[in-house]
């Protein structure tokens, strides 16, 4: 990954870093040195994921598995399972909630009618929405008078009442005050240990936790000060109460770069439109299409945001939401300077050949994640704008923005090669052909994933080639395979993965 010399036959790794790169000649000059024989596979940078929720994937097995709920009965079962497992708690969460297969969303009156008394939270695989019983309604102070926050909704019913489901910034409280009960520092940073080891098994050295709370910040230093962090960890600062812009307090803390190699502060985390309710203003077949949620108050927490010294990433799906972070970065650059911001746009799910030009102009990159390729051309169908386009990889990246690979797990699998085939082939799995016209290389992959990923958290110094002087955080691939497979996985100069025939 290194554009003066792309390829080499021996790396040498001393005391955690690359010591030499080069030919097979260079090694007489470390007699003494371990050698490790890649047996015709490929070395490349150990893999950045620079989109994923590892504070919150981290808990998922503590919660109630909603992802096959398909009826009430289905809902029932899930619901008493979880108490069982959780008794103590004081609400009962389940995730993965998908409505996609079956069109089944669950109801306030499905959940009321499991006789549980307290709280409970389905909420959905995309932690854009959810769905609440009474009990959780009371708690959270939502009734028929209450007014839809700004960037979300509260759904209700033809009699006016709210129906349970909580749509974007209207599911943000309920978020916060169900995990609550999980933020025990020891515990938490357990399963936090336990999830970063499957991310070593597919490769990944790194991670951007692209929405870390204020409690998840801190069991990242606990854990980096007691050298318990099997990975390391850009974290990026968002509020409790997910998907809401103004950090408060938080902006007054390390701002971005402070740290170090194992745990740096990355950009504060924002929000332009929602995950659910993307923001649309595009046409199919001549016919306009204006859909979704904006988040009303991007500009202004943006500004106060690079004001105080911190870099700034905007959620942005929709090509309305694109648009409002194009202001938000310009907007940025009048009122704060034009220094190295690295804007950062986190999925560019639907964007136009004029927005792919602005976003180049203002150095931003586009914190993609190719196995959208799955769900997302899945659920479209195959439909195609008149003007914009789904996932435009090539299109960004020709124009000169560069890719940062991502997985935005647990919303999507985590696995780099599994995205990367997808973002390759622009095939889903049901056979659906996805604007393959937006499809990039395996070695583009290879690239986001490492160089670009390094680039958007403003790591490139200390990861992400291999290059002397750079961290020894590598991962072999066997790329001869159908599909392609990691073999071993390197932190630091040490193996901490190895496939089991190796």
């Amino acid at each position: 990954m290194h554009a003066s010399a792309p390829r080499a036959d021996a790396v040498v790794v001393h005391r955690g870093r690359i010591a030499a790169v080069g030919p097979a000649d260079l090694l007489a000059a470390w007699p003494d040195a371990t050698r490790v024989d890649l047996a015709g596979h490929t070395l490349v940078p150990g893999f950045i994921d620079a989109h994923n929720h590892l504070s919150v994937a981290a808990l998922q097995p503590c919660w109630g598995d909603a992802s096959g709920v398909d009826g009430p009965d289905a809902l029932a079962t899930a619901v008493d399972a979880q108490i069982a497992a959780e008794p103590e708690a004081p609400w009962v969460r389940l995730y993965g909630w998908n409505e996609s297969g079956h069109g089944y969303t669950p109801t306030r009156a499905d959940l009321d009618a499991t006789g549980v008394e307290q709280p409970i939270v389905v909420t959905h695989y995309s932690l854009h929405q959810c769905v609440v019983n009474s009990a959780a309604l009371a708690q959270l102070q939502i009734g028929r008078s209450t007014a839809d926050p700004s960037g979300g909704e509260i759904v209700r019913g033809a009699d006016g009442e709210p129906t349970g489901l909580l749509v974007e910034r209207a599911w943000s409280d309920a978020h916060a005050r169900s995990l609550e009960s999980y933020a025990d520092p020891d515990r938490w940073a357990a399963h936090i240990a336990t999830r970063a080891q499957t991310l070593l098994r597919d490769g990944i050295t790194a991670v951007h936790d692209a929405a870390c709370a204020p409690e998840a910040e801190a069991v990242f230093a606990s854990m980096a000060r007691s050298g318990t962090l099997p990975i390391s960890v850009l974290a990026m600062p968002h509020p409790s109460a997910i998907l809401r812009n103004d950090l408060g307090a938080r902006l007054d803390g390390p701002v971005t770069g402070e740290g170090d190699e194992q745990l740096r502060v990355g950009p504060v985390k924002l929000f332009a439109d929602g995950g659910i309710a993307i923001a649309l203003d595009t046409s199919v077949g001549g016919h306009r299409i204006r859909y979704g949620l904006l988040m009303d108050d991007l500009e202004s927490c943006a500004v106060t945001a690079a004001s105080r010294g911190h870099r700034i990433a905007v959620h942005a799906i929709g090509n309305l939401g694109v648009e409002a972070s194009i202001g938000a970065f310009t907007e940025v650059r009048r009122r704060v300077g034009d220094g190295d911001h690295r804007f950062r746009v986190e999925h560019a799910g639907v964007t136009g050949v004029d927005q792919w030009r602005r976003l180049a102009e203002l150095g931003a990159v586009a914190v993609v994640q190719p196995g959208f390729v799955e769900h997302v051309g899945i659920q479209s169908q195959g439909v195609r704008f008149d003007e914009h386009h789904w996932l435009a990889f090539a299109g960004l990246a020709e124009a000169g923005v560069p890719l940062a690979g991502s997985s935005d797990d647990p919303c999507a699998p985590a696995a780099p090669l599994w995205g990367a085939a997808l973002g390759t082939s622009r095939t889903t799995s049901t056979g659906i052909r996805f604007e393959p016209e937006q499809a990039v290389s395996l070695d583009d992959w290879l690239e986001a994933y490492t160089v670009g990923a390094a680039h958007a958290g403003g790591q490139e110094d200390e990861r992400g080639r291999i290059v002397p002087g750079l961290r020894a955080d590598l991962v072999v691939l066997d790329l001869a395979s159908a599909p392609s497979a990691v073999v071993e996985t390197w932190v630091g100069g040490r193996r901490v993965h190895a496939r089991a025939d190796r």
